[in-house]
C-alpha cells in the first residue's frame, strides 16, 4: 500500500510540474487567487493558514538554514535566466535585421551568404527582375555583395590573439536597400580604394578600429575611415568597396548574394516565381526577415538548451538543499504537528502547510536572483559565432520578463518539491510516534 501511494505521489508530482511549466503568469494568479479563496473560506484551509503562520513566524530562529533554500533557489535562477538572456540577445539581434520588402538570393542550396558564389551574368540578370524598387535615377535597388572571412587582432587580448570577422564587400545600393545603416563617425569608404567602415560591435571588438588607423587584410593594408550603426547584426561587420575585396581575396567578378528592396512588400511570392521561371538562374530567394530568423535558430537553440542542461544540474543541488532542511524542520516541529493532529487538524492542513512555507522561501530566492540578473547581466555586450558566418556577431544579453517569469517558475517549481516530501511525511507521522519524539 505504501508502494502505490509512493507511486501516485511521483505520478502527481510529474503531471503538476508538466502543467506548471506550460502555464503563464496570467494563469499562476487565476492559482494564486484560488489557493488564498481556499485558505480563507474553507475550514481545512483556515486551519492549514493557522499552521503556516507558526512555521513562517518561526523563519528568523531557522535563518542559516532557510538561507541554504534562499541562497540556492536564487543561484539557480540567477545562471538560468543569464544564460537564457544571452539565447534571447542573440535572436533579437538577428530578427531584428532583416524585414519584409527586402530579399536576399543567394545560390541554389546555399544555407548562408558564405556559402555562396554566383557569376556575373546571374548577378544580372536578378537585378533586371521585374518587382525591384528604383531609387530617384531609375536605377534598380539591388546589392551585389561579397562576404569573406577576415581575421583581425581581438581588442585587449595577450598577445597576437586573432579572431574572425564578416568582411562584407558592398557597392553604391547598399545603403538604399538598407536605410537603417548610418555613419556616426568619421566618412564612407571611397569606391575603388582601400578604405573601411565598421559597425559599432565589430569596433568594440577587434583592435584598430578607430577612423584613421590602418589594419591588414589578406597583404594589403587598409584604412579604416568610419564607424556605422545600424542596431542590428550588420554591426559585427566590415565593409569595404565590393570590387576592391573581390580583388583582395582573388573572388573575381563573382559575388555571393544579391539584396534587393521590393516595390511592393506583398510581392515577394511574384518576384520569387519569376527568378525561379528563368532557366538561366538556380538561386534561392528569401526575404531578408525570414533568412536573419532561420540563421539564428540553431545558436539559440544551443545556447537555450546549455542554459537549461546548466540550470537543471544546479536545481537538483538547490533542490536537495530544501528537502534537507524542510525534513529538519518538520523533525524539529513533529511534538507540534502531532499535536495540532491530536486537537482535529487533518493531514491535508499540514501538508499545505508546510508547502507554503517552502514556497514562500522559494519565491523570495526566485526574486532575488531575478533581480539580480536583471541588474548585471540585462544590456550587457556580449559576442559569439554566428551560425551561418563567418565572424562573430556581437549583441546585448536581454532579460526579458518572460525570461523573469520562466526563472520564477523553476524556483517554484524546486521549492514545491523540496516541500512535497517532507509535507507528505508530516502528514502520515502516526500522532503517538511523533509525541513521544523529543
Amino acid at each position: 500500500m505504501r508502494f502505490l501511494m509512493n507511486f501516485l505521489l511521483i505520478v502527481l508530482l510529474v503531471v503538476v510540474l508538466a502543467v506548471w511549466v506550460m502555464l503563464p503568469w496570467p494563469g499562476a494568479i487565476v492559482l494564486a487567487v484560488l489557493v488564498a479563496a481556499w485558505l480563507a473560506l474553507t475550514r481545512r484551509g483556515r486551519q492549514a493558514a493557522s499552521v503556516a503562520n507558526v512555521g513562517i513566524s518561526t523563519l528568523r530562529q531557522r535563518l542559516g538554514s532557510s538561507a541554504v533554500i534562499v541562497v540556492g533557489i536564487a543561484g539557480v535562477v540567477g545562471v538560468l535566466v543569464a544564460l537564457l538572456a544571452m539565447a534571447e540577445g542573440y535572436s533579437q539581434t538577428l530578427r531584428a535585421t532583416g524585414s519584409a520588402d527586402t530579399v536576399v538570393v543567394m545560390r541554389g542550396a546555399s544555407a548562408s551568404e558564405v556559402m555562396s558564389v554566383m557569376d556575373r551574368d546571374s548577378v544580372v540578370q536578378i537585378a533586371q527582375t521585374a518587382g525591384i524598387a528604383r531609387d530617384a535615377n531609375g536605377k534598380p535597388i539591388a546589392s551585389d555583395e561579397l562576404v569573406v572571412a577576415a581575421n583581425l587582432p581581438v581588442k585587449g587580448a595577450l598577445g597576437d590573439e586573432e579572431s574572425s570577422v564578416q568582411l562584407r564587400g558592398v557597392g553604391e545600393q547598399a545603403w538604399a536597400v538598407r536605410p537603417q545603416v548610418k555613419i556616426v563617425e568619421g566618412r564612407k569608404f571611397q569606391p575603388g580604394l582601400r578604405e573601411l567602415i565598421v559597425g559599432r560591435g565589430a569596433a568594440r571588438q577587434f583592435a584598430g578600429m578607430s577612423p584613421g588607423q590602418e589594419i591588414k587584410l589578406g597583404t594589403n593594408q587598409w584604412t579604416v575611415v568610419g564607424i556605422f550603426a545600424s542596431g542590428d547584426a550588420l554591426e559585427s561587420e566590415v565593409w569595404g568597396d565590393a570590387a576592391v575585396v573581390a580583388d583582395t581575396y582573388r573572388r573575381g567578378s563573382g559575388r555571393a548574394s544579391v539584396t534587393v528592396r521590393l516595390a511592393d512588400p506583398k510581392a515577394f511570392a511574384a518576384f520569387k516565381s519569376a527568378l525561379e521561371a528563368n532557366p538561366q538562374l538556380k538561386i534561392d530567394a528569401s526575404t531578408t526577415l525570414d533568412y536573419f530568423g532561420k540563421q539564428s535558430e540553431r545558436m539559440t537553440g544551443i545556447i537555450r538548451t546549455m542554459g537549461i542542461a546548466v540550470g537543471a544540474i544546479m536545481a537538483i543541488g538547490a533542490m536537495f538543499g530544501a528537502l534537507n532542511t524542510m525534513f529538519a524542520a518538520v523533525a524539529a516541529r513533529a511534538r507540534e504537528i502531532a499535536t495540532l493532529r491530536a486537537i482535529g487538524f487533518g493531514g491535508l492542513p499540514v501538508v499545505v502547510a508546510v508547502m507554503l512555507e517552502t514556497m514562500l522561501l522559494a519565491l523570495i530566492g526566485g526574486l532575488i536572483g531575478g533581480l539580480l540578473a536583471y541588474l548585471v547581466f540585462n544590456g550587457q555586450g556580449a559576442s559569439t559565432l554566428a551560425a551561418g558566418t563567418v565572424g562573430k556577431l556581437s549583441f546585448e544579453l536581454k532579460v526579458t520578463p518572460e525570461l523573469l517569469w520562466t526563472g520564477l517558475k523553476w524556483a517554484l517549481a524546486i521549492g514545491f518539491i523540496g516541500g512535497l516530501f517532507p509535507a507528505v511525511r508530516a502528514a502520515r507521522l502516526p500522532v503517538t510516534t511523533a509525541l513521544r519524539e523529543l
